[in-house]
């Protein structure tokens, strides 16, 4: 079997290996032949360090594909069912989910310190307890989530992740009023999604706001109003809110720079809602008496803020309805064994979303 593997935490290529297996199959997990996955920032941050993760591991968490096999136990899928694979399943039991907050259970991060896979070298983990840069997988159920025939797996594979991030971070932990105002920094997959989670939700301006061009680009196309470099920020700023700052900006990029920026530019009264995933290390700098003074909000938005199989429903809804663009977010397609172009992709900024077709 194919997969991509990272060897040492630190290196910045997978090597395709064809001598790698899918394990842990038995009572209570499934075996999934993975059709499509996307190339989520994510990934780079696990490879990088930045995310903590065991190695060598199997990049990959945004992912979707068919039921090969199902253990002892198993009832919510069968062999032949299209899924999509969710890296965080909630387990129904803990303090977290009894309070009705699914995307704080902790349960999906358990499976991360158990191997996936394995190769005559020893053991292979996968990336967030799952890893889907790779022909198979063996999850636990809960992380194979049933999706309907009309839903292609690349489509629903950026459902796994990165949209449902954005979306919900706008129309979950945010729940952007209609008319206001709001700038996003970091344009890529979830900042794009982040940006039509506020076109759903009525705001009357939408910034974005990324370093690269063709980004800024695409941020038109997908629903924001004005599309501006950081450099320009502060006299968009000024244009549009007087100085005053606005009324909500989602910081998709997971740096305390960035998050730093995005307070600056939030209203006071307004709301930050921090949505990238950054490094343990990176501490973020406010002083007691602008927390006092400002009365901001500060949100953070973990996988979208909210019951994450309503989300994966809503999102195939506003979907079908046209209401977003999930097509439009697949810019670039490689197989398993172009891995690497996909990569460079994602670091120089010029994907929204890499599919990597399987």
């Amino acid at each position: 079997m194919r997969a991509a593997v990272l060897h040492e935490i630190g290196q910045d290529k997978l090597e395709v290996l064809d001598d790698v297996e899918a394990a842990g199959f038995g009572p209570g997990r499934v075996k999934i032949r993975v059709r499509a996955t996307g190339l989520c920032h994510s990934d780079l941050s696990a490879m990088s360090g930045v995310l903590p993760q065991p190695g060598p591991f199997v990049p990959g968490h945004e992912g979707a594909g068919e039921i090969l096999d199902v253990g002892e136990g198993v009832t919510n899928v069968k062999p032949g069912d299209r899924v999509v694979v969710c890296w965080l399943p909630a387990c129904g039991a803990c303090p977290a989910c009894k309070r009705g907050q699914t995307e704080l259970c902790l349960a999906g991060f358990m499976n991360a310190g158990t191997p996936n896979f394995k190769r005559p070298a020893g053991d292979v983990f996968g990336m967030a307890g799952t890893g889907t840069f790779t022909e198979e997988v063996v999850v636990d159920a809960g992380c194979a989530v049933p999706i309907p025939d009309d839903v292609p797996f690349d489509i629903a594979a950026l459902i796994g992740c990165g949209v449902t991030t954005g979306l919900g971070a706008a129309l979950n932990t945010a729940d952007v009023e209609a008319g206001s105002s709001v700038a996003v920094i970091g344009c890529g997959g979830v900042g794009i999604s982040a940006i039509q989670g506020a076109r759903l939700k009525g705001a009357a301006e939408i910034v974005a706001v990324d370093p690269v061009a063709s980004r800024r680009e695409s941020a038109l196309k997908f629903g924001a109003t004005r599309a501006v470099s950081p450099d320009e920020l502060p006299d968009t700023k000024q244009t549009l809110t007087a100085g005053e700052g606005f009324d909500y900006v989602f910081e998709v990029v997971g740096k305390s720079a960035t998050a730093r920026t995005a307070y600056e530019n939030t209203r006071r009264g307004g709301t930050l809602v921090v949505v990238g995933a950054g490094a343990m290390d990176d501490f973020l700098q406010l002083s007691m008496f602008e927390l006092f003074f400002d009365e901001k909000r500060i949100l953070p938005s973990m996988y979208g803020g909210g019951d994450v199989m309503r989300s994966y429903e809503r999102t195939i809804a506003l979907w079908r309805a046209g209401r977003i663009d999930l097509e439009g977010l697949i810019t670039h397609r490689v197989p398993l064994s172009e891995i690497n172009e996909a990569l460079d992709q994602m670091r120089t900024g010029v994907a929204l979303r890499t599919c990597i077709e399987i």
